[in-house]
Order: structure tokens, then sequence, then C-alpha cells
């Protein structure tokens, strides 16, 4: 009932911010939230719409996956062995701090224009997070959980499989939690990149066609799918600490 409480609160104050704007050539009509979810409804009854939804997910679940890819690895070299992690600490953390969207130019330059360009960024954006929370469950592992494997004559890949990634498996799903809200920040303006699909693709389309109505209905609905993926990801962390 509160969920519902703040979403009511949000949708009233929306409708109050349009008021001033309706007798201004129509702008509060084009943008009221009416109007917008009206619009919401009827374009996901075509075709058209599931498309870009999907190719924007499937974007998003590559990035995604090149990120722990690199993210882990890394992490656990990082925790693992301190001087590493003194040498390339600083390095990744200036890296860090550089802006995913910055690297756009670079990016077309370097992956040409299509989906390769944006891969490469929603995987950089992602790998941070990744990377910084593995590397703090590798930290926080009880070090007798290690003595006994040790105890136990298990070798390196057996200590990994079993004591390792099972003890920093809550990290690195709280970690792909964090990157998949910036990855889908980073989504909307990486599909403006020269692409043929996708929700970001679909914004420009709408402002090239002046189809006021559809622009707002999706932004609702990227702030409606981000949402249900970060929704899904903290069912996924909660069902795993429910297991464990």
């Amino acid at each position: 009932m509160l969920g519902a409480l703040g979403i009511g609160l949000l949708l009233g104050l929306w409708w109050v911010l349009t008021v001033p704007f309706s007798d201004a050539g129509g702008m509060g009509q084009r943008f009221a939230p009416g109007p917008a979810l009206s619009t919401l409804f009827t374009m996901l009854q075509s075709a058209e719409i599931w498309l870009h939804i999907s190719v924007s997910l499937q974007r998003v679940a590559v990035g995604l996956g090149l990120a722990l890819l690199v993210g882990v690895p890394l992490g656990l070299l990082l925790g693992a062995s301190a001087s590493m992690n003194a040498a390339f600490s600083p390095a990744f953390q200036f890296l860090r701090m550089v802006s995913p969207l910055s690297w756009m130019p670079i990016a077309v330059m370097v992956f040409g224009v299509g989906d390769h360009p944006v891969y490469f960024l929603l995987a950089f954006a992602a790998v941070w997070p990744i990377m910084l929370n593995t590397l703090a469950g590798v930290r926080q592992l009880d070090s007798r959980w290690l003595q006994l494997s040790q105890s136990l004559s298990a070798t390196r890949w057996e200590t990994l499989k079993g004591v390792i990634v099972p003890g920093i498996l809550g990290h690195i799903l709280t970690g792909s939690r964090l990157a998949i809200g910036i990855v889908w920040i980073v989504l909307v303006p990486c599909e403006m990149l020269g692409v043929s699909a996708g929700l970001g693709y679909f914004i420009l389309d709408t402002r090239d066609r002046l189809a006021y109505h559809e622009l707002m209905a999706t932004v609702v609905l990227i702030g409606l799918l981000g949402f249900l993926l970060d929704w899904a990801f903290r069912e996924l962390y909660s069902w795993w600490s429910k297991a464990r």
C-alpha cells in the first residue's frame, strides 16, 4: 500500500507539473500522465515496440555478460594478491571515474557503427561495480575456510570452485545488481549511435516524428523495465540468501 501511495504521489506531481503548460501549444497535454499511459498501453499491443525492447534487453545481456567475464577474474586476482591490487588499483580507479559516454566517439572509430560499440560501452560501464564487489568478497572470506581447504589437500581449482566462488557469490550478485542499474542508464544514449533498433533509437524516432505522446510513453516504459530488472536481481539475491 505504501508503494502504491508513492506511485500515486509521483503521478500527481507529474500531473501538477504539466498543468502550467496545458495552454502553451498543448505541451502540457502532450506530456501529461493520462495520454502517456494510454499511449503506452496502445504501443504494447504492437510488434514494433517489442522488437525494440528485445533488442535493448539483448544488448544489456551481452554487455553485462562481458562485464562479468572481465570483472570477476579481475576482482579475484586483485583480492588474492596485495601487490597486484596496489599496482593496478589506482589505474582502475582512474578509468572508473571516466564517464562511459565520453568513450562514445572513440568506440565508434574503433568498432564502427552498430552493436559492437554499444557492447563495449555497456561492458565498460558495468565492469567496475562487479570487479570492486568481487574484490570486497575475496577480502571478507573467512580465512578458516581456506585453511580447511588446505588441510584437506584441495587443489587451487577445487578451492576456487568449492570455497572462494560460493563464498563471494553474494558480492557478485550485489555487484551485478549495481551494474544493471548503470547499464540501463547508459543504454539509451548508447543506442543513439547509429543503430536501427532499441529504445534509445525509438526515442529519437518519436522526436523526429513529433510523436510526443509516444516519446513520453517510451520514457515511462524505460523506467518500468529498469524497475523490473532491478526487482529480478533483488529476487535472485534473496533466493540465493535463503538457499545458502
